[in-house]
């Protein structure tokens, strides 16, 4: 499953408005950790060298209700931020899909979806474009066995992974999303070591090597990842023994 994701953005008092109201719903506080703002397994850091802005992705977090839906997207468009779709049935996507989307400071897509299995609050789903499908797969499929993901989308131009009930989807695009962060979860650190060399003997980028990342938190262990769009891909450990 996901353990967190993190965007980059822009202006981050700005950022941190929007986020507030839009999980603020039965979401602890955010988290002041280090430059990273946190609500749940969501986080934004403000943009620097080493963290370039996050552009054109879509993330999806989990309502009780469609009630609930009706009522974030309202709430939202009440304060000034614009709509990226009004609520509503998505039936191509399933038959009890709800959902209402709207755009970030950064112009990232943002919605609130119900549907069977939904968690509130939750990330429920990322969707990301690529010029590169069939390499974003390969690469995706190489760390699979080692945290979990299934593949249940393979098509030309649209591919998407399971881990846990949450899903991701790439897709092709001329504008493909850029400077995402998002970290897997794993059961001990011989996964998260089993993870990076795994994907460096395939070949693939390193981003940062297995070892403990005390300045988040101690027993923090964690291996870092570069995917072929560039997106800072890792699997964690949390010993809290």
């Amino acid at each position: 499953m996901f353990d967190h994701i993190d965007i980059a953005v822009s202006d981050l008092e700005a950022s941190k408005r929007f986020y507030d109201l839009a999980l603020g719903d039965g979401i602890p506080e955010p988290i002041p950790a280090h430059e990273w703002l946190e609500w749940g397994d969501f986080g934004i850091t403000p943009v620097t060298d080493d963290h370039p802005l996050s552009q054109h992705l879509h993330i999806a977090f989990g309502a009780e209700s469609r009630e609930a839906v009706d009522a974030w997207w309202q709430r939202m468009v009440d304060a000034g931020y614009a709509s990226d779709g009004e609520p509503g049935q998505r039936p191509q996507y399933s038959d009890s899909y709800y959902g209402a989307f709207l755009l970030d400071p950064d112009g990232n897509s943002v919605e609130s979806v119900h549907k069977e299995n939904s968690r509130p609050g939750q990330i429920d789903h990322m969707w990301l474009r690529t010029r590169d499908v069939a390499a974003t797969r390969d690469f995706y499929e190489t760390v699979a066995p080692i945290v979990g993901l299934q593949l249940v989308r393979d098509l030309p131009e649209r591919v998407t992974f399971v881990t846990g009930r949450e899903s991701f989807t790439f897709v092709l695009g001329d504008k493909p999303s850029a400077n995402v962060h998002f970290a897997f979860a794993a059961p001990d650190t011989a996964t998260v070591a089993a993870f990076h060399a795994t994907a460096i003997k395939a070949g693939y980028r390193d981003n940062g090597p297995p070892g403990e990342r005390p300045q988040y938190h101690p027993g923090y262990y964690g291996a870092f990842l570069l995917d072929p769009n560039g997106h800072n891909v890792e699997a964690v450990f949390h010993d809290r023994s």
